[in-house]
């Protein structure tokens, strides 16, 4: 459990974290002079879990500069270094942004939901995918939440306030909810975190009681599906596991960002993370799991498709995505 008073004093010391007047975090907003991502097409990729299909749908990318201040605890230089090792740019770092859609018998899970209408150009771009996928909102009975950041939850109501996914029961971490509608904390909470809160509370305090429903880590949040503590990059952070058929698929949601980096190098600390030492713990611990039961897993800020497993590589883990 992450301790409350070691994250207010150091973790909320996150500054900028929404700009002012806006619901889109910092980092869901491309950067000018950079070029801008590519965006998947199509945009969604199916796979089958023993008798439950998983569909990853991608709802953009966003690109920023590479600076000093993504990797907290890792000079620059080694950061690049280990970018350029993976073939990959050592500028910017592309973000994505990729929720999972669960279709088991007549129910549909979605798993986090994207920026909505509050994110960029190259973003919001889940309803788009869903559709593609032969999927419409109204078709999805239960959405899930890993956490409350804004690129997981502003896909919920869009601008005019209207819930996107009128039929569905929106589940929520306990201990999450209870931190980011607590208004002491948001008091607490330095002017760049003021936004998150507000964000939070748009999202959420007018919610009808019927459709908000939270839970408690550990306990089974829909048939075959487990919710798991994981908290450090927020203090609810969770992750889900389906078990079906005797397979099982982990969603990671913000366990690791960019895994070329931050599951290569579990240790490293990504600029989000508001209890970094709590989140490289349980990414290493999670990542070990994964591993050893040679399962499937999805990551929100995976590379497209965001579906693949993880191998033990060096000091860290590599992703390798699904073909």
């Amino acid at each position: 459990m992450l301790n409350r008073r070691s994250f207010l004093g150091a973790g909320l010391a996150t500054t900028a974290v929404y700009s002012a007047g806006s619901f889109i975090p910092v980092w869901a907003q491309n950067s000018p002079n950079l070029g801008m991502p590519s965006i998947a097409s199509p945009g969604f990729m199916k796979t089958k879990v023993g008798d439950v299909e998983v569909i990853a749908l991608q709802d953009g990318v966003t690109r920023r500069p590479l600076g000093e201040e993504f990797v907290k605890n890792a000079p620059l230089a080694e950061v690049r270094a280990l970018l350029a090792s993976q073939g990959l740019g050592t500028d910017y770092i592309d973000v994505p942004y990729t929720p999972f859609l669960i279709v088991a018998g007549g129910r549909r899970i979605l798993m986090d939901t994207g920026l909505g209408e509050f994110g960029g150009p190259t973003t919001g771009k889940l309803l788009e995918q869903l559709r593609a996928a032969g999927f419409q909102p109204g078709d999805i009975d239960t959405v899930l939440i890993s956490h409350y950041h804004g690129d997981h939850i502003n896909g919920l109501r869009n601008k005019a306030g209207e819930y996107v996914f009128p039929k569905a029961k929106v589940m929520v971490p306990a201990a999450e909810h209870a931190f980011w509608m607590d208004d002491a904390k948001m008091a607490a909470a330095p002017e760049g975190m003021k936004g998150a809160f507000n964000n939070v509370r748009r999202t959420f305090a007018q919610m009808p009681a019927e459709m908000l429903q939270r839970f408690e880590a550990g306990t089974e949040v829909a048939p075959g599906i487990r919710s798991i503590a994981a908290y450090g990059h927020t203090p609810g952070h969770t992750l889900f596991q389906l078990q079906s058929g005797g397979q099982s698929f982990f969603y990671v949601a913000d366990l690791t960002n960019v895994p070329a980096l931050f599951a290569r190098n579990p240790d490293w600390a990504v600029t989000f993370d508001m209890d970094a030492e709590a989140a490289r713990k349980v990414r290493r611990e999670m990542f070990q799991r994964i591993v050893d039961s040679q399962a499937l897993l999805g990551g929100f800020h995976f590379p497209f498709p965001a579906l693949g497993r993880m191998a033990a590589s060096g000091k860290g883990y590599a992703f390798q995505p699904l073909a």
